[in-house]
Parts: structure tokens; C-alpha cells; sequence
């Protein structure tokens, strides 16, 4: 029995398993057979009599993989597992809490708060309390009450040296104290009643310390403080913490796991056996030399060197696009050669360091017919802050709209609450109207709103579409809001997502104008519910995977494209500006680990950001490769003097796309001056009189009025205007 449990093993996975009962550390590399290693280490105890299924505490970071633990031990022993502690974190405690709920102070039947209820919650204390609810927007109340949860402190613990502060802390413990009258606990409520449980409980400690003499634990890199604490406690001094980790995929920072943790397990449990999985099985040599590579140039590494026995496999290829459209369209033309090759959509992956890269790639991929899944994440036309966005300039177009108005009457909130916004849906029932008929007859706030959708029409009646886009996000509040929700620690990363996909709606629109020659809001708005939903009717089960770094952790394909390579890009700004680049070259190594046979790399010389061209440079982590591992489909990037040198960037909505144009247009050379009272001819929109000209060259525009279109700017590299 035991023999056929180490078959297959190599020398490194089978003396982790067959470490004596002590705790150890197993460093295990991208696709070193981790996951086996644990569950075989759990059965190699069992079967060999060492421990009782009893006496194992075994815990994972997702429920996903507590199962998949479960259905391996089934397969490897005949015992039932029903009884073992196998889980998660949130599910070992809640299930210690059921078990002594008296000893925690709870109720037997207590609830579990999700994060909705959770929020609903904070909403009725804080008007019970009479908070301002604008100055303390409900949702910011919510993550600072997990966040200080999650680093082990109760409200009376929380450092307030300011008035603003320490009104937080008072609805935190008003909120503590809501929980417990209703018998109920949220998620970080958990973990921090079952570790102040067995902190203070002596005899309870005692007893699962005397029970769990083996704990592994799984991704040991991705604990936090307070995490490691209770395991620390469950150990105690005699028993055997088995964790397994791989410090150089730690990428969870921003939800407080902390690297740290494995340098202090060594030292807290005197750890003399770190074993190395440094085999990899899933990636050809030149992946992994590159990975290693890239790698070494990280500070306070434990060290590994992944490794394999299969053939080195092909270059890793490198693409400089002229622009992120372009790298888009090569993208495309590669994934339609790679499927008429036999690899099947879903086994290439697109990723990204940021989730506002993927609109460029979604409309590229929906022009070409490319079934695809955005994988942990929205569609970019799905997405709260886009739908608000949208929904304002759908209001704009047609004030009939009454879910355009529903959506963002009080978004960002600006005091109307749900018993006004009844009142006004029964007005406008009751009087056979459109809830803005009835909103514009309601007084107080929601007059105000009105008002403030009026203003956004008058301020935007003579703009071009991006500008338009621009003006709105502004003047709305939108912007304001998330830029105000990163002065959350446990919202800034998600409030810097939501702004960075408004800033690429704005692009949108100028690609939008670029394609289409057109630049009202009504085809732009026709356009955003088309491209969405054309996606959707033509969805299958064989489609491509698109999603940020963060979310491919775990996952393989056999081809990968890692897109965006250019500084502030991939890495980060905010990381260049912290001046810690670790944890994101901890990210790259993670992408370029995902691939098993091939892998791109791609990077633009120019980038829609704002609406506007930027310049960039090519990402530092590109240049940390060695030369011989990569294959240049495109000629190197240090003969390109102008995007090498440095960034800039000009103020053309539509220069972005002049790097990809074979030459000016026939109609009209960029160079041409057009003269106020010129008449003009435009073949989408007929004739028309030029009223207003705007800079010159390739970044010159004109207005033109228009007898059946109306007013339009229009850039005159793409204009296509004829004098008549």
C-alpha cells in the first residue's frame, strides 16, 4: 500500500512526504506537483499508522480545493473522510464556533453575514445613529471594519487620532454590538472570534492542540497576520506545522497576506527542513529559464531554480506593436492561426496587469468573431462604474430612460433615498408619466438632479464624443467618487481599477470615432449595447480566456500571451512610485509560468490613456530576460529612437491610431488649410460649411456644420473632407 502511494514520486516530493513527524516548510515551484505532495503526505500518515485521520487539520485557501483534497484521499485510502478537518479557514473556525458557540458567546443557530447583508447591516446602524452617510459612504465603513477585523482588532484596539476617525470606530463597536444582539457574525468575524476563543480559553486550546498534532496548510504565502497567529496557537509547541508555499508567487499584498510569514515560521518553529520542488511539469525549458531569470532579480528570496526534463522547447516571441489597437489585431491574427493549427480556444489565455486592458482586446476579439470568457471578472461593458457611466449619457439622449435614471439618481449618492425615489415611481404611475416628468415636478434633491442632467446636456452640445465622455465622467461626480474611495486602504486597489476603466471608456470613444466616422452619442451608445451583446449570443463552450495576472494564479495553458509590457503598465506606476518592484516582478513570473508550450510577450509604442496618446517605454521585466530565450517578431525595440527614449504625449483624440495608417488620405492632406465659410463635402454626412478650424498637421481638426448631420468636429488625418 504504501509502496504504490510513493510510486511516481520524485526524490524531492517523496522526502517531503516522508518527513518524521516535524514542522517543515516544502518550497514548491510553479507546477511542481504541489497539491500531490500535500495529499500524499496526509495518506503517507494515515497508512502508515503515524497519525489517526482524527488528529489531522489540513487547510486550503479555497473550498475548490478542500474538495479536490477530499476526492484524492477518497482514491488513496479506504477510510472515510466525512469527519476530517479539511477546509478553509472561514470554514475550520465557523465549524470550531458551532462546536463551542457557548464558550464564544454565541448563539448555537448563529447566522453568517454575507457581504451584502453585511453591508445592509451597517446601513441601518448608521441611521439609527444619525452618521452622515456622504461624509461616511456605508460601503468604505464596511471594508474599514473587515480590514481592522483581519489584522486581529477590535474597535477599542483601532488607533484613532483624529474626530474622523474616531467616529469609524464608534459605529464599528456599535456595530460589534448589533452582531451580537442578533446573533450574527460576518466573515472576518470568524477567524477573529475562533483565535480571541482560543486565546483565552485555556483548556479548549489544550485540547485541540492535544487533538491536531499534524496541520498542513496550503499556499502558505497567501496567509496574513492573523491567520498565522491561529495556526500558531493550534500548534503550540509540540505539534508539526507542515506548510506549503512558494514565496515567489506571493501576489496577494493588497488583501493583506504577508510574505513574511514563511521567514517566520522558520524562526518561530525552528524549522530544519526546507525542501525544494524545483521539477516543473508543466512548462517547456525556455519558459522556465526565462521565469528563473526574471526572478533572481528579486530581494530576500528563500531560492529555487525550477527545472525540467522535457526539451527546451520554442523561443518565447516578442511583438513592439506601433499601438495597443495594432498589438490587439496581432493578437487576433496569431489566436485564428494557433486554431486552424488544432489548439482549441480555450486553451490560450490573455492576460493583463490591469482589468481596463481588456476593452481594447474585447473589441477586437468581438470584430473578428472570437468567442471569449473574461475569467474572475465582468465584461468590460458589464461593469458597475461603466454601466453608471453609460447610464448618465443614456439619460442625456432620451430622458424617457427610467432605468437610465434609476441606475445613477442617487450614484454617486447625493441624499435620495429610497422612500423619495417610491414616492416619485408612484407620482409617475399614478399621473401616466416618465419618472423624469415626475422628477422634475418633485422638488428639494431630486430637482437638483435634474438640474445636474440638464447642465450635462448644455455642456456638452458642441463637443466631440470623447470630449463629451470626458465632461460627463467629470462634471457627474463619478470620477470624484472613486477617486474619494481610495482613501480607503481596503478599497484603493478596486477604487484605482473602477477609475482606470472610466479612463478607457474615453478611449473607447475615440476608437469608437476613428472606426465609424462618426461621433454621436446615439451610435456610440448603440455600439456599447451591440458589442456586448453580440458577444453573448455568440458564446460557446470552446472559447478564449481573458483575465488579469492576479486572477490566472493557478490555472495553465498551452499558450499564453502577456500583453501591455511597458512601464507603468506592467509594472504598475503605483509600484515604480513605492519604489518596491518585487511583489510585481513576483506577478510576471507568475504569467510567464502559466503558459506550458508557447508564450508571447507584447507591448505597444503608444497607448490610448485619458482619451490621449501616451508614449511609453518597454517594460523593465522584458529587458531582465536573456536575449537568447526570445525571438523577435518585430525588430528590437532599441532601434526605435522615439519610443525608447522616453514618454510623452500629444493631445489629438485620435493620434493613437496614425502609427497604424499606411498614409494620409487621399481627400485631403493633413497640411491642408481650410477656411471658415468653406463649403465641404463628407460622404457619411454630406455637405456642410466649415465654421471653425483647430491646430494644423496631423493633429488639426475642423467643425463643420452640417445640412443633414448637424455641428461636427472632425480630425482631419481621418476626415476624408472634399471642397466643393
Amino acid at each position: 500500500m504504501n509502496s504504490t502511494l510513493l510510486a511516481g514520486l520524485n526524490p524531492e516530493q517523496r522526502a517531503a512526504v516522508e518527513l518524521p513527524a516535524q514542522s517543515a516548510l516544502i518550497l514548491a515551484g510553479a507546477g511542481s506537483g504541489k497539491t500531490r505532495v500535500l495529499t500524499t503526505r496526509i495518506a503517507w500518515l494515515i497508512s502508515t499508522g503515524q497519525a489517526s485521520p482524527h488528529s489531522i487539520l489540513a487547510v486550503t485557501f479555497t473550498n475548490k480545493a478542500a474538495k479536490e483534497m477530499v476526492t484524492r484521499l477518497t482514491a488513496m485510502l479506504p477510510i472515510n473522510t466525512r469527519g476530517m478537518w479539511i477546509g478553509t479557514f472561514h470554514g475550520l473556525c465557523n465549524r470550531m464556533l458551532r462546536a463551542h458557540h457557548r464558550e464564544a458567546n454565541l448563539p448555537q443557530t448563529f447566522q453568517i453575514l454575507d457581504s451584502g447583508d453585511q453591508l445592509s447591516a451597517i446601513k441601518r446602524l448608521m441611521k439609527a445613529m444619525n452618521v452622515d452617510d456622504e461624509k461616511y459612504p456605508p460601503r468604505e465603513m464596511q471594508n474599514f471594519i473587515s480590514g481592522s477585523k483581519e489584522q486581529g482588532l477590535r474597535a477599542s484596539e483601532v488607533e484613532a487620532y483624529d474626530p474622523y476617525t474616531r467616529r469609524k470606530v464608534e459605529v464599528f463597536a456599535e456595530y460589534d454590538a448589533q452582531c451580537q444582539r442578533e446573533g450574527v457574525v460576518d466573515f472576518s468575524e470568524l477567524l477573529l472570534r475562533c483565535f480571541e476563543l482560543l486565546s483565552r480559553n485555556t483548556a479548549l486550546r489544550e485540547h485541540y492542540q492535544e487533538r491536531f498534532k499534524h496541520i498542513l496548510v496550503d499556499e502558505f504565502q497567501d496567509t496574513n497576520p492573523l491567520q498565522y497567529r491561529w495556526l500558531k496557537l493550534l500548534a503550540g509547541q509540540n505539534n508539526a506545522l507542515f506548510a506549503v508555499g512558494d514565496d515567489d508567487q506571493s501576489i496577494y499584498a493588497f488583501r493583506g497576506a504577508n510574505v513574511g510569514n514563511m521567514q517566520e515560521l522558520l524562526r518561530d518553529f525552528h524549522v530544519e527542513s526546507v525542501i525544494k520542488l524545483e521539477q516543473n511539469y508543466r512548462s517547456h525549458g525556455n519558459i522556465l529559464e526565462a521565469a528563473n531569470a526574471l526572478i533572481q532579480h528579486n530581494r530576500n528570496r528563500l531560492g529555487k531554480n525550477l527545472w525540467t526534463d522535457a526539451d527546451k522547447g520554442e523561443s518565447i516571441r516578442v511583438y513592439e506593436a506601433g499601438t495597443d489597437v495594432d498589438e490587439a489585431a496581432f493578437i487576433v491574427d496569431e489566436i485564428r492561426q494557433l486554431n486552424r493549427e488544432g489548439i482549441r480556444l480555450s486553451e490560450i489565455a490573455l492576460l493583463y496587469r490591469s482589468n481596463a486592458q481588456s476593452r481594447v482586446l474585447e473589441h477586437a476579439l468581438v470584430s473578428a468573431g472570437l468567442s471569449y470568457r473574461v475569467y474572475g471578472g465582468l465584461r468590460f461593458y458589464e461593469r458597475q462604474e461603466i454601466k453608471h457611466a453609460l447610464a448618465y449619457l443614456r439619460l442625456m439622449e432620451n430622458t424617457d430612460d427610467d432605468n437610465a435614471l434609476l441606475r445613477i439618481i442617487n450614484f454617486p449618492t447625493r441624499g435620495i433615498g429610497a422612500r423619495s425615489i417610491e414616492q416619485l415611481q408612484e407620482a409617475a404611475r399614478i399621473n401616466n408619466t416618465t419618472l423624469w416628468d415626475a422628477a422634475a415636478r418633485a422638488g428639494g434633491k431630486v430637482t437638483a438632479f435634474v438640474g445636474l442632467i440638464e447642465s450635462l446636456r448644455s455642456g456638452t452640445q458642441n463637443l466631440a464624443l470623447p470630449e463629451i465622455m470626458e465632461h460627463v465622467l467629470q462634471h457627474s461626480g463619478l470620477v470624484a467618487h472613486y477617486e474619494a474611495e481610495k482613501s480607503s486602504i481596503a478599497k484603493k486597489r478596486e477604487a484605482e481599477e473602477r477609475l482606470e476603466n472610466l479612463n478607457e471608456l474615453i478611449n473607447a470613444t475615440t476608437l469608437f470615432v476613428y472606426e465609424n466616422e462618426d461621433d454621436s452619442l446615439t451610435a456610440f451608445l448603440t455600439h456599447a449595447s451591440l458589442e456586448s451583446g453580440e458577444h453573448q449570443a455568440g458564446d460557446s463552450e470552446d472559447a478564449l480566456h481573458l483575465m488579469t495576472v492576479h486572477a490566472a494564479k493557478g490555472l495553465e495553458f498551452h499558450t499564453v500571451f502577456i500583453t501591455g509590457l511597458e512601464e507603468s503598465l506592467f509594472p504598475h506606476q503605483n509600484s515604480i512610485d513605492n519604489g518596491d518592484l518585487d511583489e510585481e516582478r513576483r506577478l510576471m513570473y507568475v504569467a510567464i509560468t502559466r503558459a506550458r508550450r508557447r508564450l508571447y510577450l507584447t507591448f505597444a509604442q503608444s497607448r490610448m490613456l485619458h482619451g490621449q496618446t501616451h508614449y511609453g517605454r518597454v517594460s523593465s521585466f522584458l529587458r531582465e530576460l536573456p536575449e537568447e530565450l526570445l525571438h523577435w517578431i518585430t525588430p528590437k525595440v532599441s532601434a526605435r529612437r522615439t519610443f525608447a527614449t522616453g514618454s510623452y504625449e500629444t493631445n489629438s483624440y485620435v493620434n493613437a491610431f496614425a502609427a497604424s495608417a499606411a498614409a494620409p488620405p487621399p481627400h485631403v492632406s493633413p497640411d491642408s488649410v481650410w477656411r471658415i465659410g468653406q463649403r465641404v463635402f463628407h460622404q457619411k454626412f454630406g455637405e456642410g460649411v466649415v465654421t471653425d478650424t483647430e491646430g494644423g498637421g496631423n493633429e488639426g481638426r475642423v467643425q463643420v456644420n452640417f445640412k443633414r448631420a448637424g455641428s461636427k468636429w472632425l480630425a482631419l488625418e481621418y476626415a476624408k473632407l472634399s471642397a466643393i
